[in-house]
């Protein structure tokens, strides 16, 4: 039986300083949680329904964390989750371990990108078009927030990540930086090559002017209508796409 400590414990990680302090995380729902076991991470504690079990319970039994076999409510009082009739799973947190981008790489940026949902959704985006670099600004939004794990649907598991200052970082990387602009080269226009580094900016602010000086080229997507902005999330998806294509 799962102790109220326990269940305290992972109630805890849901707040940053928490995580940081007790250097884990937590995932919930079946998608995530199956995920998270069939991945690298290190896995310590593992809640479960007996719905779960009799869908997975190879996966449950080749597991080496602290397992306990719980109730939905349970479930639902240690999460964020209203609902919770699957898992939930506390991992251990990977060191913020810097890494070059090959010559050959397609990777993202993201500069002071603050909403939990729009950094999972581009982790999603990302996993998707097969990039599997991610370098953040400190200000960009905790990858650990249970919002963004939520919103990566299980991709945060297929990219690597780090935060850095990327001021200091993205000029000792010998490749181009494209950078998302209001106003910019017609990305349906460019000529691209699905190697450098994709900057994407605050949904405010855009990118930063300190970081604006290192963009080796600017790209704008066009509009067709009368819409002020796009989404950072769903920008970053149609620019993604474009390299992919190989460009015109």
């Amino acid at each position: 039986m799962i102790s109220k400590n326990t269940l305290k414990f992972i109630k805890s990680l849901q707040q940053k300083k928490f995580r940081k302090q007790e250097d884990a995380f937590f995932v919930e729902g079946a998608k995530n949680v199956t995920e998270l076991l069939l991945s690298d991470f290190e896995v310590t504690h593992l809640l479960y329904t007996a719905k779960y079990h009799e869908e997975h319970s190879q996966l449950i039994s080749s597991c080496n964390a602290a397992s306990y076999e719980v109730s939905p409510k349970t479930l639902e009082s240690a999460g964020s989750f209203q609902t919770n009739d699957a898992a939930l799973a506390v991992a251990k947190l990977k060191k913020n371990t810097p890494f070059d981008i090959g010559e050959g790489e397609l990777a993202i940026a993201l500069d002071d990108v603050r909403d939990p949902g729009n950094l999972g959704t581009i982790i999603r985006i990302a996993d998707w078009y097969g990039i599997h670099k991610l370098v953040l600004s400190s200000q960009t939004a905790d990858f650990y927030n249970p919002k963004v794990l939520h919103s990566s649907m299980g991709s945060f598991t297929r990219v690597s990540f780090f935060y850095t200052d990327l001021e200091a970082y993205l000029p000792q990387q010998a490749l181009p930086i494209y950078g998302a602009f209001l106003e910019g080269e017609d990305i349906h226009r460019s000529t691209l090559v699905p190697a450098g580094i994709i900057l994407m900016g605050n949904e405010a602010k855009g990118i930063s002017p300190r970081l604006e000086k290192l963009v080796s080229q600017k790209l704008t997507i066009p509009s067709f209508g009368h819409a002020e902005s796009l989404n950072v999330a769903i920008a970053t998806a149609v620019i993604c796409d474009n390299f992919r294509r190989g460009g015109h």
